[in-house]
């Protein structure tokens, strides 16, 4: 049997072509970015949202350094010496639950649970779950409430005494999954839900917003539209004027005299203007 071709350099007199790679290069390539690929993967799950994972993580870590080359293992350190991760404050969700929820996703078994209503206090559930969703703070699910036969979102933080019972349901035509909790966690749980026509290209204005906040949809002309959810109407205004780009407000009508508070209030502070409430 032929040996693989070391991953070396030809000598100059091979008269090979620089952009030529041996097929040993290529694997040890293939072999760096997988090795690299799932320690990055790794660490990041260290300091993750599931409870439990940040210690089989850095058990799994430990192990794969054990087992890599010296040459894979001074790649990977160096990626790891020369990253920092910033991540906001996420919720921890117990393994088992996300297990018992995958299962009844992937069997089409109904789920049963207790869950808190917005008047307070706690109800039982019983759903036919379609999806898990995660923000990278949270985790959601997606599924049609039998009692109330409509769609809802469930925080799965917020669930208690979960159970998966032996009652299968028939799949059905349901709405994108990331769209609608989408739709649930940036407009549903706030008190104000506003529409700002913002000039910049949806693209843009994605990089700036997080799905968890705000839903950016295209609109004419290099226009774009945010939809934001807040329960005060100061905060919206600030958040839309931090954007940085020109902005219409299209709703509620009480966010453009918030914002107009705070033009007055920005143009009294750089001394360009009357002190609101003083005119």
């Amino acid at each position: 049997m032929r040996s693989a071709t070391p991953c070396t350099r030809r000598p100059a007199s091979a008269a090979v072509t620089s952009s030529a790679r041996a097929p040993g290069c290529r694997r040890c390539s293939s072999t760096t970015r997988e090795a690299i690929a799932t320690a990055v993967s790794l660490r990041l799950a260290s300091g993750g949202t599931v409870a439990g994972a940040g210690e089989a993580a850095l058990r799994a870590l430990a192990k794969l350094d054990q087992v890599m080359p010296a040459r894979l293992r001074a790649e990977v350190r160096a990626v790891h010496g020369a990253t920092e991760t910033l991540v906001g404050p996420g919720v921890e969700i117990d393994a088992e639950l996300l297990v018992t929820l995958a299962r009844a996703c992937r069997d089409l078994v109904r789920v049963r649970f207790r869950y808190p209503g917005r008047e307070g206090g706690e109800r039982e559930r019983t759903v036919e779950p379609v999806r898990m969703v995660t923000t990278g703070r949270r985790w959601y699910l997606m599924a049609r409430d039998v009692d109330r036969d409509d769609w809802r979102t469930f925080r799965l933080d917020r669930m208690s005494e979960v159970v998966a019972t032996t009652w299968r349901f028939r799949a059905r035509e349901h709405p994108d999954p990331v769209a609608y909790v989408q739709r649930s966690v940036t407009g549903s749980p706030y008190r104000y839900l506003a529409r700002v026509r913002v000039h910049a290209p949806a693209g843009r204005v994605r990089e700036l917003v997080p799905p968890q906040v705000g839903r950016v949809e295209d609109d004419a002309d290099g226009w774009c539209v945010l939809t934001v959810g807040g329960d005060g109407l100061d905060w919206l205004a600030v958040q839309v004027a931090r954007l940085g780009f020109e902005a219409q407000v299209l709703e509620p009508p009480e966010l453009r005299e918030a914002v107009a508070l705070l033009a007055r209030r920005l143009a009294a502070m750089a001394g360009t203007g009357p002190t609101p409430g003083n005119t």
